[in-house]
């Protein structure tokens, strides 16, 4: 493939189209999957209508599956606006840009109580947070200028994101108050995570994290005054080790679903100088 040139901050790059690394877990209707918040597991049964089963193994012409599956709980998602509040704010009409100028940073959890950040609710013990001051060392060791893609790879990092219920063990590592701040700060539009959700799993309802990076109130459900209302984020991701921090072209592909939240496959493309 004939490399792509783009600019990004006065600095000239190819796009290696070749090469491009997808950086969504493939859902596995009929195995392990990963899946979040006591929801029920994605699921796959042949269609039957009157004497037809969609099963070869059946008997069947064809093969033809019945999907059952939670966007926001089975596997990678991107997420509207409409994730938390009221109206038609559907995801297939968000980041229609081809290619997302974006940034990869691997970022350390660390034990709440380790921080002076903040989160809505407070933590409780046991808690892990991804924190702004986290977030600020990681790009400052990239050395690149935010961009309005970021993926952040969260450390440490291992295959069992893949496929890991969320809802058995300890509360999900999730981000502080301090670093959705620091994103909506950097002009950060789209953000992709490898955690089921920006907030803390049981929150009490209040989504501060999703709220703030939309840039709307702490509560309730118009869209009015909302600050950010084309940024998406997509949760539940996985950035195999071996992929270099830096920058990436991002093609966040997501289904064309007219919902709040819809599968997605995003994959990022190398970037070299021109």
């Amino acid at each position: 493939m004939t490399g792509i040139v783009i600019s990004v901050g006065g600095r000239r790059f190819t796009v290696r189209g070749e090469r491009g690394i997808d950086i969504s877990v493939p859902l596995d209707f009929h195995g392990a999957q990963p899946r979040h918040f006591g929801a029920p597991p994605a699921t796959a049964k042949p269609l039957q209508i009157g004497g037809f089963v969609g099963d070869t193994g059946q008997g069947g012409s064809c093969n033809c599956e019945v999907l059952t599956l939670v966007p926001h709980c089975n596997g990678t998602h991107s997420e509207s606006i409409g994730h938390v509040i009221s109206g038609d704010h559907s995801v297939a009409m968000l980041a229609t840009d081809a290619l997302i100028p974006s940034l990869l940073l691997s970022v350390p959890v660390q034990p709440a109580e380790a921080s002076q950040e903040t989160s809505e609710p407070g933590a409780a013990p046991g808690d892990r947070w991804v924190t702004a001051a986290a977030i600020g060392d990681a790009a400052a060791r990239a050395g690149y200028e935010p961009q309005p893609g970021l993926v952040v790879r969260s450390l440490p990092n291992d295959e069992r994101k893949r496929t890991r219920d969320y809802s058995q063990g300890d509360v999900p590592p999730y981000f502080t108050t301090e670093a959705v701040d620091l994103l909506v700060r950097w002009g950060v539009r789209h953000l992709l995570i490898d955690l089921p959700s920006l907030d803390r799993s049981h929150d009490q309802g209040r989504l501060t994290g999703h709220r703030r990076f939309w840039g709307l109130p702490p509560a309730g459900s118009p869209a009015n005054g909302a600050q950010r209302p084309e940024a998406t984020i997509t949760e539940m991701i996985f950035v195999p080790d071996e992929l270099p921090e830096g920058m990436y072209a991002l093609s966040l592909q997501i289904a064309p679903f007219t919902t709040d939240a819809a599968p997605s496959r995003p994959l990022l493309f190398p970037l070299e100088p021109a």
